[in-house]
């Protein structure tokens, strides 16, 4: 029982700490910010920003619409709303329309019929955004940090490359948390991100600019990572389409930071996107020969998939309590899922999800089959090698002298106190297998387990510093290794995106795929900011 204790203790201890640093942060910035005319971006009028990915390249093979056209309609959208929401941090339209006008001059030729446009490029001219931590050729790679802010690719990131061989035509790269490890998209190089839905909430992270941007139509397709839900929280927060693969399907290459030891295989990079119809033929393109390791092919029967429901982690003391809106929101999906699909659906309690942070941190902090240990927080910190002092760095943010951000400052003072020593290490990886081992049984080849996305819909700018642990809803399925597709389900009544996990068993990543098209089709899926 006194071990308990002791780790309950220590636990409430970090809150304690991570509660006061985000006092910190609010009362700093209490007199500042920017100021808007309005709290939501404004609504598309543009026809074409309203359709999928797959539409438009079908329209653009098809010759119905010029690609020059729907890359400048893209152009003039970003032009309108980027400055409110601040997710692309670096355009490139004039390569894009070169791009564009390439792709139309190769079509006028007619050299190729439509079903040989569509196999060789299935996103042929269609807009594409890319995370900033991801390697596009000739755009910055600072992953927010200001001492890597010179740091220009040379080369493209695998995923990044496929997708551009698959005819997308890249627009710009959008904005992350400070070395992608926190739920607030804001770093000193960009500044921070707004939510399309409300200027005064946050966008997540760490793709959160990815998240925003698709969200207020400023682009169509994405590309994010995933380590403990950056992928999945920015896709819930804006109320889009985000999927986590099964671990080793999608290349991680050409991405910083570069994740080490056991970090490694709970690093995932994914498709997001506003529109479901993406999420496969995305998916397809992005994991190249990685898509042997799944079944897309496979026919999903919603009728004859076992469904799995659980409402809360089952009262962690380090987790806010999960919104009744969104509990309410789960209830309608089940409820729908039972009369409107005839499926089973099963309530159930897995005990071992409260200790959802604890597990996350026990395996992130695990070495590789190789032996090798993960990257501290704080060498990646460092100055070209010179280490810093977080201590140091916490004084001088306080007097406006530092070069990171709080979030940054706060994760690499923690740091050390956040790893278990050995007696505790191997209790929560003994618990991590075990709640493997139960989902995994549970879920089978034919399971779908539903999820709620986060504890609470998008809060406010600077709020996360007060609730630090909440991105566990997420990270634990990193933890566990099972591919999770966000769904957006509609906006509460202050007009926030609502939305829920839908997890599979491993590499049953097409039972994902498939209920999210139908909780789109059911639920309606995007909602354009400031149309209500």
């Amino acid at each position: 029982m006194a071990p308990l204790l002791t780790a309950r203790i220590q636990l409430l201890l970090l809150q304690a700490m991570g509660f006061l640093i985000g006092l910190v942060g609010q009362a700093a910035r209490a007199f500042g910010g920017p100021k808007f005319d309005s709290m939501t971006t404004r609504p598309v009028t543009e026809p074409l920003l309203l359709l999928s990915g797959v539409q438009l390249a079908k329209l653009i093979r098809q010759r119905k619409v010029k690609c020059i056209d729907v890359i400048q309609a893209y152009i003039n959208r970003i032009m309108d709303v980027n400055p409110l929401i601040n997710g692309i941090v670096k355009y490139r339209f004039e390569e894009a329309k070169k791009e564009a006008h390439a792709v139309d001059t190769k079509l006028a030729e007619k050299q190729e019929d439509d079903a040989t446009l569509e196999k060789k490029w299935p996103y042929l001219g269609v807009p594409l955004t890319v995370k900033e931590a991801f390697q596009l050729q000739g755009m910055p790679n600072s992953s927010g940090l200001v001492n890597r802010r010179d740091t220009i690719s040379q080369t493209d990131a695998t995923v990044v490359a496929l997708l551009k061989e698959a005819g997308a035509i890249p627009l710009g790269i959008t904005n992350c948390s400070e070395l992608c490890m926190w739920y607030e998209s804001s770093n000193k190089i960009y500044g921070r991100s707004n939510n399309p839905y409300d200027l005064r909430h946050i966008v997540g992270g760490s793709s959160g600019g990815e998240g925003c941007t698709l969200a207020a139509a400023c682009s169509v397709i994405g590309v994010g990572s995933d380590i403990g839900g950056s992928i999945r929280m920015p896709a819930f927060f804006n109320g889009i389409f985000g999927h986590k693969p099964s671990p080793g399907v999608v290349s991680n290459n050409g991405q910083f930071p570069v994740a080490r030891g056991a970090q490694e295989l709970f690093q995932c990079t994914g498709p997001m996107c506003r529109y479901a119809e993406d999420l496969t033929p995305m998916l397809r393109v992005m994991a190249g020969p990685g898509i042997q390791k799944l079944k897309l092919d496979e026919k999903v029967h919603l009728k004859d998939l076992k469904f799995y429901w659980m409402e809360h982690d089952g009262g962690s003391i380090l987790m806010s309590k999960v919104d009744q809106d969104l509990i309410l929101a789960q209830k309608k999906v089940v409820a729908h899922l039972e009369t409107m699909v005839g499926a089973s659906v099963q309530h159930v309690k897995l005990k071992q999800m409260k200790y959802s942070f604890q597990i996350w941190v026990t395996m992130m902090s695990a070495k590789g089959h190789d032996g090798k240990e993960p990257v501290k927080f704080v060498d990646l910190l460092s100055d070209h090698g010179k280490p810093i002092s977080p201590l140091w760095e916490l004084i001088k943010w306080c007097l406006g002298r530092s070069t990171h951000t709080i979030p940054a400052i706060g994760l690499a003072l923690l740091e050390e106190k956040l790893k278990y020593n050995s007696e505790k290490y191997k209790r929560f990886k003994a618990m991590e297998e075990s709640l493997h081992k139960e989902l995994v049984e549970m879920l089978g080849d034919d399971g779908v387990f539903l999820y709620p996305s986060h504890p609470t819909v998008a809060p406010q700018h600077h709020v996360p510093l007060t609730r630090p642990f909440n991105f566990a809803y997420t990270g634990i399925f990193n933890a566990l290794g099972l591919p999770v597709t966000q769904c957006p389900l509609g906006l509460n009544d202050k007009g926030l995106p609502l939305g829920i996990q839908v997890v599979a068993g491993p590499f049953n990543d097409h039972l994902t795929l498939a209920v999210a098209q139908y909780l789109e089709k059911s639920f309606g899926g995007w909602v354009c900011p400031g149309k209500f």
